[in-house]
């Protein structure tokens, strides 16, 4: 498993996690499923079975702390007891937006490239032209 209930422990009060929840460790696991869905998502150009099912040291530091980000959004929507709404906002606009980001190439991450059916790395294609100039007589 890419996090644990354990680990959310550095974004989230177990006290804060246990009055949401209500015991119900179901709840906190869904959010942290679509957390990694949500992520997974972004992450086409690279290898995601390799990023999500890597644990401990393996798994990239920078990619960790934004899915525990995704996963604290998708749980407190369920109530917002002693929490900050509006820095888990923040924090999980900034996690959406490394992603985007990911995804364009503006940021490279320390990630495992996917690879296609016969071993060749896959990725996207990048296109573009240079600004419109106009000339004036």
């Amino acid at each position: 498993m890419f996090v644990s209930k354990e680990e959310l422990k550095t974004h989230l009060y177990s006290e804060n996690i246990n009055v949401i929840g209500r015991g119900d460790d179901t709840i906190l696991q869904a959010a942290i499923d679509g957390a990694i869905q949500e992520a997974y998502g972004y992450l086409g150009d690279f290898d995601r079975e390799a990023i999500f099912n890597a644990a401990g040291e393996n798994r990239n530091a920078l990619l960790l702390i934004f899915v525990k980000d995704l996963s604290v959004w998708h749980f407190l929507v369920l109530c917002n007891a002693g929490v900050e709404l509006e820095l888990r906002e923040a924090r999980y606009k900034r996690a959406v937006d490394w992603l985007k980001a990911v995804q364009r190439g503006d940021v490279s991450p320390n990630l495992p490239k996917g690879t296609d059916d016969d071993g060749e790395q896959v990725g996207g294609i990048n296109y573009g032209s240079n600004p419109k100039r106009n000339q004036h007589f």
